[in-house]
């Protein structure tokens, strides 16, 4: 299988790169026969998957944070949920609005791997909760203080749900970083894990964010009628990310043993682009596409959130699915890299690449 990331390795420090990832093996299509549908799966197959209500999450808003424009992100998502018959999703509607990291629209400049993954994210949430608003804040930049000024926006502008797809090294500097722009108490933050196997990213290591694993889901004869295992593979180098971080405190409700430091992930869902999504962007793109990356698992499980409800004021919800790990589906198999225990294995109970598990109905979710 041959895949492409759609948003190169950051550089310098303090730069984060999208954790977007397009399959290029499968052409893009532009436009669909009368019975043709998207490859890769859709809403009813992630609803289906995942136990997800098919009503829920009416005017809660959903902020997805990225850098850089995507000038066909309302057209583009209304193509992906006309597809699919979700409700409309417009600015005209006051569904859908558009911002930048200081809530104007005076947009950054545009960039075909941001536009990629602002597609993914905006199709992700339409996918968990398709009567969900989204507010989509973009940053002008990939470095952490812009991205965290859009994160501060989104919270502003009251989103009670933020996702966010993108990842860097950790850095000493990340502690102040987690005052400055992730500790929100009463709002809902996803993170992304990484797409490199096993290992850590900031902001996912954050202790106050909900970091959030991929699996690969394949639809099979079970009950559930559906299978998961770890995105990845003992070799490493592709798959979701997961293990200690270096700097960040462990939370009070994370109570692994094999890491005195905050553990990476807390839930997950598929991200394995072999397993992809179906993703419509025509911004230097072809239109249908499958994507994966933890970049899809994000936005979904912040979708998921808002399904379940405002969280308490004073919550950090990334402590929620600690007190129903049973309402979760535990993902036993695969690995994403080689170590000796759980940070890199999955298996019974907490694991690093896929947390506590993957949604079973939204009671995970809150309090």
């Amino acid at each position: 299988m041959h895949t492409h990331r759609l948003c190169s390795e950051p550089s310098k420090p303090g730069y984060m790169a999208c954790e977007a990832v397009v399959r290029t093996d499968l052409k893009s299509q532009k436009s669909l026969g009368r019975h043709d549908t998207p490859k890769g799966f859709g809403p009813a197959d992630l609803q289906a998957a995942y136990n997800l209500p098919k009503d829920g999450g009416k005017d809660a808003t959903v902020a997805i944070v990225d850098a850089n424009d995507d000038p066909n992100a309302e057209k583009d998502l209304a193509a992906y949920r006309s597809q699919y018959g979700l409700p409309e999703c417009s600015t005209g509607n006051g569904c859908f609005k558009k911002i930048d990291q200081d809530g104007g629209s005076n947009y950054p400049a545009p960039d075909a791997g941001w536009a990629g993954e602002i597609s993914l994210d905006v199709d992700m949430v339409s996918a968990a909760c398709p009567q969900c608003h989204i507010l989509l804040v973009e940053a002008k930049s990939a470095n952490m203080d812009d991205l965290g000024a859009a994160v501060n926006q989104a919270a502003k502008q009251g989103a009670k749900y933020i996702s966010n797809s993108y990842g860097g090294g950790e850095e000493a500097a990340d502690t102040s970083s987690d005052d400055k722009y992730f500790k929100h108490p009463g709002v809902a933050i996803t993170v992304s894990s990484g797409d490199s196997g096993y290992g850590t990213e900031y902001p996912a290591s954050s202790q106050y964010v909900t970091a959030v694993g991929g699996t690969s889901l394949k639809k099979d004869s079970s009950t559930r009628g559906y299978s998961e295992s770890v995105w990845g593979t003992s070799a490493g180098g592709e798959g979701a990310g997961s293990g200690c971080s270096k700097y960040d405190a462990k939370p009070s409700w994370q109570k692994d043993t094999g890491c005195t430091k905050r553990s990476v992930a807390d839930v997950a869902a598929v991200a394995d682009p072999a397993t992809g999504l179906a993703v419509y962007d025509t911004y230097q793109a072809n239109g249908w596409n499958v994507y994966g990356g933890t970049s899809a698992s994000s936005p979904f499980i912040a979708g998921v959130y808002a399904l379940a409800g405002a969280p308490g004021a004073s919550d950090v919800p990334a402590a929620y699915p600690y007190a129903h790990p049973d309402k979760l589906n535990d993902v036993t198999e695969g690995s994403n890299g080689s170590c000796s225990d759980y940070q890199c294995k999955a298996g019974k109970g907490y694991d690093g690449p896929t947390g506590l598990g993957t949604p079973n109905g939204v009671a995970a979710f809150t309090k």
